[in-house]
């Protein structure tokens, strides 16, 4: 993903997900810009763009553990795991 490979280099971007599982915080494809972050900056009610279990997601930041990671989930209260894989944080949710 070229998004992906531009937060890899420290650039921030826009990214537009499709899916409902963040209403009413994020409708599906709506805009958000995403900065760089490192799993250990991140805290909980952070929305990361993040790999878990081999998909990607932006979610919620749902709990946060050194040894673990970060514990990612929608706004529906379904967890997806654990995870230290973290691309970006919404900075900004823009007008759709």
């Amino acid at each position: 993903m070229i998004k992906i490979e531009k937060l890899l280099r420290g650039e921030e971007v826009i990214s537009k997900e499709a899916g409902n599982s963040m209403l009413p915080i994020l409708k599906s494809k709506q805009p958000v810009r995403l900065k760089p972050i490192k799993w250990d900056e991140c805290e909980v009610g952070d929305i990361v763009l993040c790999k878990v279990k081999g998909n990607i997601y932006t979610h919620l930041v749902k709990g946060k553990n050194m040894k673990r990671g970060l514990l990612i989930g929608n706004n529906h209260g379904h967890i997806n795991g654990w995870t230290k894989i973290v691309y970006g944080k919404v900075i900004e949710i823009l007008d759709k």
